[in-house]
Formats: structure tokens, sequence, C-alpha cells
């Protein structure tokens, strides 16, 4: 089994917590002490994480002021997804490619983190799908979408598989992106019962990773990534119907 490190995994954590505050270059990070209080770890595990990452240009530490996110320094995920993002943007199209790419990651991310996942795992898994729930209820769907992407890569974090933990990552973006797009096509002009379906999904997803199931793990997540393709094939059916409807009232309206 290839474990991350306990400082690489807290390095991951603090990448995704300069994420999800999008904290601008030049911010100051909170005190090591609450940092290490909020993510569970020890003051050394959060140092080493953070020389970590300030080796790699995304923070800086200041002796007697903090820890800062490095102006101009590059985000860890553009270099890898920027040909992507383009393709994504020139032909949304490729969001099944990007969902055919999440099956073939998520399907091992899932059995593995079913089978390694520590109590933190778990932790955090359950605290993704609790945001995801409250940004959905207050209708939220840009934080709902962001909530739906950290989920899913809080289970690929679990499966402490280094490789795929940093695949995961650097989709991170690309994946939210495609997830809000994603949730935005299906429920334009979907059945009513299609957030309540994607919920229990996710939920059966966290329950079998809790109870350490590997097999129900796989299947949770190969269920939920084709319920999510399917939905998407039968949302670009109706919307090229209703194109060719409206080219053929204009045209109908020309000849009357």
């Amino acid at each position: 089994m290839s474990t991350l490190r306990l400082s690489d995994r807290v390095a991951c954590q603090l990448l995704e917590l300069v994420q999800e505050r999008q904290l601008q270059p030049g911010a100051r990070l909170p005190t090591e002490r609450a940092l290490a209080e909020q993510m569970g770890v020890s003051r050394t595990a959060l140092r080493e994480a953070i020389q970590r990452l300030s080796s790699r240009g995304v923070l800086e530490s200041r002796v007697g002021a903090g820890t800062f996110v490095c102006a101009h320094a590059p985000l860890w995920h553009e270099q890898a997804v920027a040909p992507l993002a383009s393709l994504l943007r020139d032909d949304p199209q490729y969001r099944y490619d990007v969902l055919e790419a999440r099956q073939a990651l998520e399907l091992s991310t899932a059995w593995y983190a079913a089978q390694r996942a520590t109590d933190q795992d778990r932790d955090r898994i359950r605290r993704c799908f609790d945001d995801m729930l409250r940004h959905q209820q207050a209708q939220d769907a840009v934080n709902a979408a962001r909530a739906d992407a950290q989920f899913h890569l809080a289970i690929a974090e679990a499966s402490h598989n280094a490789v795929l933990v940093q695949m995961m990552g650097s989709l991170f973006e690309l994946v939210l992106g495609t997830v809000a797009q994603n949730r935005r096509l299906m429920f334009v002009h979907s059945e009513p019962g299609t957030l309540d379906r994607l919920t229990q999904q996710h939920h059966a997803l966290m329950q079998a990773i809790i109870d350490g199931e590997p097999e129900q793990a796989r299947a949770a997540i190969s269920d939920h990534l084709s319920y999510v393709h399917q939905r998407l094939t039968q949302a670009d059916a109706d919307a090229a119907r209703r194109q060719r409807l409206q080219r053929f009232s204009s045209t109908a309206e020309s000849f009357s």
C-alpha cells in the first residue's frame, strides 16, 4: 500500500483551504495554532507541510509575521489542466471525457478509501457531504457544486494513494467546473427528483466508505457517475430538440 506521509496530506489540506476561502496572493493564513487545531494535526506536521508548499512557491513564511499566499505563484492545478480547461470552454461535449476520466479514477479511489480511511478521513467526508446538503437547501448552486467536488476529492485523499490523490488534485478545478455545469444542465429541464437521487447516491457512497465496504463503494460511485452521464445525455437531447423546433418555427414564419 502506498501511503501519503502526514506532511503531504496536510499540504493537500492547506491547498484546499486556499481554494475554499479563495485567498488571494498576499493573503495571510490563520496562525499555526489555529490551523493545527482546525486540521487536527500537530504543529510539527503543519510546519513541514508549510515548508513543502513554500518550496513549491505556493506559500511564504515570514518570521514574526506569519504565512502568506505568494504573489504571482501559479496555482497548483493550473499547468496540469490548462489545456483541458480551454477545450471545455470551446466544446462543452468534452465534459463526457471528464466523466470517463472520473469513472476510471474514482472507481479506484472509492474502493481504496473504503479499506484505508481513517477516522479523520471519515469525519472530513461527512463534513463535505453536510456542506453539500446545506448549500443545496439554501439553493446556493455555486457553493453546492464546490462542496460536491470537495466531497469527491476527500474520498480520493482517503484512498491514501499518493498518485491517485495527485491526479484527482490536478483535476480538481476542472472537475469543479464540470460539476457546476452538469448540475445546471441536469436541473434546468429535469424531473423534480434528480437532486434527491443525486443526494441518495452521494449518501450511499459515503456510507459504504464509512462501513468499510469496498465493493459497495465502487458500485455506488459507478452508479452515480453513470446516472450523471445518463441525465446529461438526456439534457443534451432535449436541448437539441428545442433548437430544431426553434429553427422550424423560424422557417415556417418566413413562409407565412
